[in-house]
């Protein structure tokens, strides 16, 4: 593949192999140290570690990953991995079964939910402290082979024993997706993977069919993925020929990205939710949006990463990603914020800046200059460059929402492994009494005893309100999220979304903005 790329590009790329040369240099320091350092070194290593050098000292965003690495990195992005089909998580060093994925390898060997896996092979995972990767890559494995499940289920004495065949098992990138008013549809996407495109159509399709008219676009905390997903996405709500993007470099001619007018959301409203963690494919999309009128952002400025990055495979499978050029929104905005070149650590403590200088929680601390003043491209509102995508609509950060207790309950994951075992002993009877979601959101109280047992385990480590008053900002929110897990773990993600949005600001504000 490098060979490939190389090839292509060979108008661009000049190779300087004389004895001056510095590729020469290079290649005779690592000879150098390989053959004569006081002691032993990995070869390989030294190489990697070179190569980390050079790109650390480029932009933040060119990397080196190696063949582990550039798997898992795919595996996110490419829809789908070879495994069992569980979703689990781990309760007293133990894994415990959430959802089994339907129609997947597992379900079909009968598994259910409540399942705790103790074995794997005859290896015992169970009460070991085995680490959860190690774990995963025991029940991972080629489509087609076999694994051997132990595994201990609630009223039933004996050890069970599954034998699993493997299979390709979907990745899913849109987090969730429902009506979140009798005309309004909410779909919130995680990241932009090789699926991405297929999913987001299919909860279109379904949500029209439940009346959805208007729609509000969460890509909060998205951190981005394939650029092609993005276009195709932002495709579907804007008319022919509207630019979605465009990208330029130094050795990249500039290169637009149009819409062909084919989109199936070309009319209703659209509200783009965003904040501090949505970068690269999600700014594309929210970009294209708001330069072209189409609809309105929400939330707070988006993290600014607008560099493209080109994967050159490597024969070991590992890969170097790199920046090749920038993104440019439709109005001619550079999506990327400014960087120090050499300096990831800068770049890491944006974060802490913005909330410093007050930009999160205080919209009369944003200010802009003239200079990075632009114009939306038919109602010619302005917008803002200097890296990122500035909403239309501000939604401060609310530092109060969850207190400093709760943010500790949950750090520790006292809250995840109370409502687990809550969860556990009692799933029969929740899901013979609320045998829909619609009575169990309407009906579902979280029990006195489940809050006590949180407050007694967090007393148990020295986790404590500072005071009554603290205590009592704690528990509206810490119930409504008790009551989300419980609704994702009887029934999935779109269920905690439609509990957990309902004290959402921005999805507060989205709403409020979509039924104007």
């Amino acid at each position: 593949m490098l060979v490939m790329c190389v090839t292509e590009a060979s108008a661009q790329l000049r190779f300087r192999m004389g004895e001056d040369s510095p590729m020469r240099k290079l290649q005779l320091a690592e000879m150098l140290v390989n053959n004569f350092y006081v002691d032993s070194v990995d070869e390989n290593k030294l190489v990697e570690d070179a190569i980390k050098g050079m790109l650390d000292k480029l932009d933040p965003h060119s990397s080196y990953t190696n063949a582990k690495e550039t798997k898992e990195m795919n595996e996110s992005l490419q829809g789908n991995f070879d495994g069992i089909g569980v979703q689990f998580n781990m309760v007293e060093d133990t894994l415990l079964v959430i959802q089994t994925i339907a129609k997947g390898p597992s379900e079909k060997a009968g598994i259910v939910a409540g399942d705790r896996i103790v074995a794997v092979n005859d290896t015992a995972i169970a009460g070991v402290k085995m680490a959860r990767d190690k774990i995963m890559m025991r029940l991972r494995g080629p489509k087609g082979t076999m694994v051997k499940l132990s595994v201990v289920r609630r009223e039933v004495k004996d050890t069970l024993v599954f034998n699993v065949k493997r299979d390709k098992i979907p990745v899913k990138s849109l987090d969730a997706s429902y009506m979140v008013r009798p005309d309004v549809g909410y779909i919130r996407i995680g990241s932009f993977g090789a699926t991405t495109y297929d999913e987001f159509m299919a909860a279109v399709g379904k949500l029209q069919k439940q009346g959805m008219k208007n729609l509000i676009l969460d890509l909060q905390d998205n951190g981005g993925g394939y650029l092609q997903a993005a276009v195709k996405i932002a495709n579907e709500f804007l008319p022919k020929n509207d630019v979605i993007v465009y990208a330029s470099g130094l050795r990249s001619p500039r290169m637009d990205y149009k819409a062909d007018g084919s989109g199936k959301l070309l009319d209703g409203k659209v509200v783009v939710l965003v904040n501090e963690f949505t970068a690269s494919a999600s700014e594309i999309v929210s970009g294209a949006i708001q330069d072209n009128d189409r609809g309105m952002v929400v939330g707070r400025r988006s993290f600014g990463k607008g560099l493209v990055q080109r994967p050159f495979d490597m024969p070991d499978g590992s890969m170097i990603r790199l920046t090749i050029a920038h993104y440019y929104t439709p109005s001619g905005r550079c999506i990327q914020k400014p960087y120090k070149k050499g300096d990831a650590k800068d770049y890491a403590m944006d974060f802490e800046k913005r909330l410093k200088h007050g930009e999160l929680t205080n919209p009369d601390s944003i200010h802009f200059a003239d200079s990075l003043k632009y114009y939306t491209l038919r109602k010619h509102r302005v917008v803002y460059g200097g890296g990122g995508i500035m909403p239309d609509y501000f939604v401060p950060l609310d530092t109060m929402t969850y207190t400093k207790y709760h943010r500790q309950l949950v750090a520790k994951g006292i809250v995840t492994d109370v409502v687990l075992r809550y969860i556990d002993d009692n799933r029969k009877k929740l899901k013979k009494s609320f045998d829909t979601f619609d009575k169990f959101n309407k009906e579902f109280v979280v029990p006195k005893e489940l809050l006590d047992e949180i407050r007694k385990k967090a007393a148990d480590k020295d986790v404590k309100p500072k005071d009554d008053e603290e205590l009592n900002r704690t528990m509206p929110y810490l119930s409504n999220q008790l009551k989300a897990l419980v609704a994702r773990d009887i029934w999935d993600m779109d269920e905690y979304f439609h509990i957990i949005n309902e004290t959402s600001d921005i999805v507060k504000k989205g709403l409020e903005v979509v039924e104007r």
